[in-house]
């Protein structure tokens, strides 16, 4: 028998679609490729070499770090990881190790050591006197390499967003340098980081970055290796691409999109702004579209370690995402971020049902006969768009959407001890 929450919740109807899609590249054979290419065995040989590694659930990256080992080794280099990621894992080295652990990088998976500081060096200063903080183990390396995403970023748009820039002046900047840029908010994301990349490219022996970009299904579809001249240039270039690939909601109006899982193995921000239509960042003005009346998420990823960066952006949760937030490790990136508004806690149920009931409440409390035609959109995360479920009466949308395959009959949701599953 339904319950009264579950009569009042809209069945749903579960779309399926094609997202933006490029060609998967064979990691190994492409880091040899290139490797080879660039010519960089010359450039690594008898030197202890640094491998930066981020926080970011990046597709492949276990892979990309094993293969980077490995040519290092065959090079006749001694290679090392470290974590490339500001304040995350509590600010500790730790904490920090544990979370490349979490994303399946460890000194076993990779096959070389792993050594984690907060410990940071100044370097100089950019030209307006920003000083240059840069991770102590990287700096007493012979030279070092990074590896990350090319994406758009979930706090700004502009020439330089999330990739290899942004990891050498905030992720080997650790809390000192992250905490520094960040406190001028976007400003310091959006001008200060990019200056502070080029002064450290000036002054530290940067082998290569390893770019990324990945399509609507989250696979490596371009794996470029960058030379420290090349950086610049081929991140606007690479940025361009990752806007192309982005996927997005089925829909731009949304009376209640409900978000199963969030997490910084799924965005930074936890879940991506850019999907959800959300910056929560104060002075900033929110996104065009989508435009989402209330947002409801379930459940925090194990792989974030309670780390709930990004709760904020919606507007009710549940009692179990609440009871897996570590608040030293979670307040300690709220804060560093500098924006606090994505830390406040939404309101909380006890279950998911009543969590998903209240939201549906609140949006149309002026005119409750309106519920009926509610506009309702859920998804497992902002990094799983290609299987949603959507209310019946948006179904006419959807299916004038590019990428449409089919849709199924509407059925209830189903709730087990007020869980959905």
């Amino acid at each position: 028998m339904l319950t009264q929450i579950e009569t009042r919740i809209p069945a749903l109807c579960t779309v399926r679609r094609r997202l933006p899609e490029g060609v998967p590249v064979d990691v190994d054979a492409t880091l040899n490729q290139q490797w080879t290419a660039q010519n960089l065995a010359e450039q690594v040989r008898g030197k202890r070499i640094a491998i930066g590694i981020g926080s970011r659930g990046v597709a492949a990256i276990p892979a990309i770090a094993r293969r980077l080992v490995a040519l290092v080794k065959q090079s006749g280099g001694e290679p090392f990881i470290v974590p490339a990621m500001g304040s995350h894992g509590g600010a500790t080295p730790a904490g920090q190790i544990e979370v490349l652990a979490g994303l399946g990088v460890t000194e076993a998976s990779v096959g070389c050591p792993l050594r984690a500081t907060m410990e940071t060096v100044i370097l100089g200063e950019t030209a307006d006197g920003f000083p240059l903080h840069f991770d102590r183990n990287v700096a007493e390396a012979d030279g070092f390499i990074l590896a990350n995403r090319v994406k758009i970023h979930t706090d700004f748009h502009g020439p330089h967003e999330s990739g290899v820039l942004k990891m050498l002046a905030i992720g080997l900047g650790k809390e000192n340098g992250a905490a520094r840029i960040h406190s001028f908010g976007v400003h310091g994301l959006r001008s200060i980081m990019p200056e502070v990349a080029k002064g450290l490219l000036e002054r530290v022996n940067l082998i290569a970055g390893v770019a990324t970009v990945e399509d609507g299904y989250h696979r490596p579809v371009r794996l470029e290796v960058l030379r420290p001249q090349e950086l610049v240039a081929g991140e606007q270039r690479l940025l361009d691409e990752a806007r192309r690939l982005m996927p997005r909601l089925p829909v731009d109006d949304i009376d209640v999109l409900v978000v199963d899982l969030m997490g910084k193995d799924i965005s930074g921000a936890g879940m991506d702004t850019n999907i959800i239509g959300r910056w929560r960042i104060a002075g900033e003005p929110e996104p065009e579209a989508p435009r989402v009346k209330a947002l409801v998420v379930l459940d925090l990823t194990e792989a974030s370690h309670g780390n709930a960066t990004g709760v904020g952006l919606a507007d009710f949760t549940t009692r179990r995402l609440l009871d897996k937030i570590d608040f030293p490790i979670f307040t300690k990136n709220v804060f560093t971020s500098g924006f606090p508004l994505r830390g406040y806690i939404p309101l909380v149920y006890e279950t998911d049902e009543a969590a998903i009931d209240a939201a549906l409440t609140s949006v149309f409390r002026p005119n409750p006969p309106g519920r009926a035609g509610a506009r309702v959109v859920r998804i497992g995360s902002t990094l799983d768009l290609e299987e949603v479920q959507v209310s019946p009466n948006l179904l006419d949308e959807v299916r004038a959407e590019p990428g449409f395959i089919n849709a199924s009959e509407s059925e209830p949701l189903h709730f087990m001890d007020g869980a959905l599953f």
